[in-house]
């Protein structure tokens, strides 16, 4: 009896262990159309009052009782047609949504079950910006900027003649937070919008393979130390149908960025930084005719100024600023012409961005990394007394969507060990019920074990990443593969599901590899100090802190400090060639996807804040440039470009084998033909397969 229970006990865990299944490179590529991404409420919101939440579920949209958790469902047929999705929508109030559909926005009463027509726009319009108050749209086609009217109208806001002008767009290429060309006054009696004169801008060849024969597709690339484009503001009058301009500082080379509107739609507020990006001026405008008014407030530093939150105004007294002046960036209260300076957070805390306000604007609700910068958390500030309360609980990355009366927050969470869950939270006394929790992805896969982990330096720790073999034996000596970005703005080591890494690591790992990675000085939310070090030595404390992270690897009694290998991508991509050529013989093997090989071939914008012009920092451009030292070169290296790169232009990847070549150094290159800065779609599983197959070839 007893031989018996054993076989059936060896049997039983024997179908455990079977049972298991093992993801493909491609399942983690692919890993949202391949279910191994954690389930979400799509499109969840307050359905226009704090008593209501909706979601979406394939063609229903899900209307849910806060109290009761009582349902109410609603078929996407009721929108008319044959919908096999309910599509996104947004409230209007407590009874009513809209939708867009095609090139029209509609409107769905939920009263009245009534469905009707708000505004509709030309086919092929792009950047569409809506505004429900006026029932008008603006959008761009080409380079000009229309706005379609309830009554059907197509109105032409600007035609450009030149076709080095664009209006409506995005400037800048995309810095300082701007992230769209368009902003619509509180009641849509007025349109500010970006406009640019790319003139002396060159233009930049890409190689179009798909026609016969192949064509030259240029854009406009402004780079370090060239002419850039030349910005400013435009107003648009809907009732008179005109455009005045604000009145420009006259300094051409001056960027204009974070736009906002005041209370009233009376005046605009625009952040002004000069091309050193050492100096912000945060100046008012009049709407009528765009005269400038005053400047409310300056602030200067040594090494940049980035704003990157417009000015936001909770009355007609006052108004928010996000600043770093004091060394992370924190929340800062003005009176409305920037006098009663109040900084209402404090602390080494990163904060972020403005959730919401409680109905009475007493209390801001604001998102921020607490102490802890790999956590994201909601605080309620008090407006006037700076008092300040964190309303998130235990760890994890928080994002939250507060009811209009402020007194709820639905709180979407994930940490290292929970795929994602949301909370509703009761804002005054933090009181917590669970409304969603998202089963785990990986179950039925072996999957390997992620660990967050600390790595001291003299000046704190840094935080960093191990993935580790599910089969994982501390006896063992096991290659690693390091995976560096190491820029600004980016953060590769969070508190979330699977520690922020992407699924293919877990795969590696599952190779036989340990996966590590780590933030380094320069890396967002470490605070201004850290964060600014970098300032016109690009690749230098970076590569420091990531040799420190090697030596924290080699202090392991499981790792093979003779095979480790490093791959990365764009910034990473200039870290990855750095350390192979700067710390040769530190590994084996490297990739580099997209490479910055030179900074002055790299953009304005971004390139100056952190270099300066070529001609202010010769040696700090000399230093950097990775063409002077190909001939350290040890080991095997793989470059990667897309092929019609318009981020970092294929000129970085080609100067540097050429430089190669007349050296005698035998690197090896890919490109991926009409892919842009990255490889995206199924291709990607290509490319991932590509780069991690080099890594295991030769990481010998």
């Amino acid at each position: 009896m007893k031989n018996i229970l054993i076989l059936a006990f060896l049997l039983f865990t024997s179908n455990i262990i079977f049972s298991q299944k093992t993801i493909t490179l491609e399942d983690a590529i692919l890993s949202y159309q391949k279910g191994l991404q954690p389930t979400r409420l799509a499109n969840l919101q307050w359905a226009g009052s704090s008593a209501v939440y909706s979601y979406l579920s394939g063609d229903k949209l899900i209307l849910v009782d806060r109290s009761s958790q009582k349902e109410t469902i609603l078929n996407a047929n009721v929108l008319g047609g044959d919908k096999s999705a309910f599509p996104y929508i947004s409230w209007l109030d407590k009874n009513s949504f809209y939708y867009k559909d095609g090139e029209t926005y509609y409107t769905y009463n939920l009263d009245e079950k009534k469905l009707g027509k708000m505004v509709s726009f030309q086919q092929g319009a792009e950047n569409r910006d809506f505004q429900p108050e006026s029932n008008s749209v603006a959008y761009t086609m080409d380079n000009d900027l229309y706005v379609s009217t309830p009554k059907g109208e197509n109105v032409v806001v600007v035609n450009n003649d030149d076709s080095n002008i664009v209006s409506g767009q995005a400037i800048a290429r995309y810095e300082f937070g701007i992230s769209k060309g368009t902003f619509w006054s509180p009641k849509g009696k007025y349109l500010a919008f970006y406009e640019k004169d790319e003139s002396s801008v060159w233009d930049y060849p890409l190689l179009d393979i798909s026609k016969t024969p192949g064509a030259l597709n240029s854009v406009k690339y402004p780079m370090a130390g060239q002419k850039s484009e030349i910005g400013r503001v435009g107003i648009y009058n809907v009732k008179k149908g005109k455009v005045k301009y604000i009145e420009n500082s006259g300094k051409d080379d001056h960027y204009y960025t974070n736009l906002s509107w005041g209370p009233k739609g009376k005046y605009i507020y625009i952040a002004e930084i000069n091309r050193d990006q050492n100096h912000m001026w945060l100046n008012k405008y009049k709407a009528s005719n765009g005269k400038f008014v005053e400047t409310l407030l300056e602030e200067t530093s040594d090494a940049w100024v980035e704003p990157e939150t417009p000015a936001n105004f909770i009355s007609k007294k006052h108004f928010l600023w996000f600043s770093e002046k004091d060394g992370f960036m924190n929340l800062y209260r003005y009176d409305a012409n920037g006098k009663g300076e109040k900084q209402l957070t404090k602390g080494q805390s990163v904060m972020q961005s403005i959730v919401g306000f409680d109905s009475n604007k007493k209390y801001a609700f604001v998102q921020g990394t607490g102490k802890d910068a790999r956590e994201r958390h909601i605080f309620k500030v008090n407006l006037h007394s700076g008092e300040m309360t964190q309303v998130t609980k235990g760890h994890g990355v928080h994002s939250g969507s507060l009811s209009p009366d402020g007194k709820y927050i639905l709180d979407s969470y994930t940490d290292l060990n929970t795929p994602f869950r949301v909370d509703i939270i009761k804002t005054k006394n933090k009181k917590t019920k669970t409304i969603y929790t998202a089963e785990n992805p990986f179950n039925g896969f072996t999957m390997p074990s992620v660990e967050m982990v600390d790595v001291p330096t003299k000046f704190g720790d840094l935080h960093a990443r191990i993935i580790k073999p599910s089969n994982f034996n501390a006896s063992k000596k096991y290659p690693v593969l390091v995976y560096v970005y190491g820029g600004p703005h980016a953060q590769m080591v969070t508190d979330r599901w699977n520690a922020g890494a992407p699924l293919w690591m877990n795969w590696m790992a599952e190779q036989g590899y340990i996966i590590f990675t780590l933030d380094n000085r320069g890396s967002e939310n470490l605070g201004f100090e850290k964060e600014s070090q970098i300032h016109r030595q690009l690749g230098k404390i970076e590569i420091e802190d990531q040799m420190t992270g090697v030596k924290y690897l080699k202090s392991l009694p499981y790792v093979d400090g003779d095979r480790l290998a490093v791959h990365g991508w764009s910034f990473g991509g200039f870290m990855t060639t750095s350390m192979m050529l700067k710390k040769a013989g530190t590994f084996n093997v490297g990739v580099a996807g997209g490479p910055v090989i030179d900074w002055k071939w790299y953009e304005i914008m971004y390139g100056e804040r952190y270099m300066d012009r070529p001609e202010e920092n010769p040696e700090g451009y000399k230093n950097a440039n990775l063409t002077n030292y190909v001939e350290n070169l040890k080991g095997k290296l793989l470059t990667i470009h897309g092929g019609m790169d318009d981020v970092v232009v294929m000129q970085h990847n080609l100067a540097f084998h050429r430089a190669c070549i007349e050296k005698g150094i035998y690197p090896d290159f890919y490109m991926y033909p009409t892919h842009k800065h990255n490889v995206r779609g199924k291709d990607r599983v290509h490319l991932m397969t590509k780069v991690l197959n080099y890594i295991m070839e030769n990481n010998k």
